[in-house]
């Protein structure tokens, strides 16, 4: 009598091991698929920058239109604010941004502004007053008066646009299209047949030259 109990406890002790044993296995796959999905996933990061009102979203190579029309400001005022003694701290403050395919391009034509503003001792102000976007070529246009000066000169005021297209490559801001010229924004039909067409001249998104 003693032995047929003793035998059936066995029997239930060895099936509830068996039972506990395949569940922990189970239990341990579904935490490695979990850390799995979890290192493979990309993140969302909420901020909510000084600049801005509410909270906007930085994925890793994406971001909230008003993170990139924020940095599409930074970069125009960055750009349109500068003098002999703020020129080359400017120039090294873009370089970072700047896409790779773009950046040769752009700081070459800059480090020739840069040189002329230092012989010159011309100073330029920039107050943008109006801001645009182009959803179909995700572009913004910033546009505001600027205002030249000289030592031995009067100040010179003029319209000007710039152009800025912005995107996000693992968390970073990455300027990828850059244009700056006098006047109004330009039609983005036009910007884009011409972008279509063969070209010439230089590239469109290289900025002008002239201060």
């Amino acid at each position: 009598m003693h032995f047929r109990t003793l035998t059936r406890t066995w029997h239930g002790i060895n099936t509830e091991n068996r039972f506990h044993r395949i569940a922990v296995a189970l239990l341990l796959l579904t935490n490695l698929l979990t850390l799995i999905s979890l290192v493979r996933a990309d993140r969302t990061v909420v901020l909510v920058p000084p600049i801005l009102e509410g909270q906007v979203n930085v994925a890793r190579d994406s971001a909230s239109r008003e993170v990139k029309e924020a940095w599409a400001v930074y970069v125009a005022e960055l750009l349109g604010n500068v003098g002999a003694g703020s020129a080359d701290f400017i120039q090294r403050a873009l370089q970072p941004l700047l896409a790779p395919e773009l950046r040769r391009e752009v700081l070459a034509v800059i480090g020739e502004q840069v040189d002329a503003i230092k012989r010159e001792r011309v100073s330029m102000h920039f107050s943008p007053n109006a801001l645009s976007f182009d959803a179909a070529s995700d572009t913004f246009y910033v546009t505001g008066m600027q205002v030249s000066a000289g030592p031995a000169a009067q100040p010179v005021r003029h319209q000007r646009t710039f152009e800025v297209r912005v995107g996000f490559r693992h968390y970073r801001p990455v300027i990828s299209h850059l244009d700056v010229y006098p006047g109004s924004p330009r039609d983005p039909k036009e910007r884009r047949q011409q972008s279509a067409a063969p070209m010439s001249s230089p590239p469109a998104h290289a900025p002008h030259a002239q201060p």
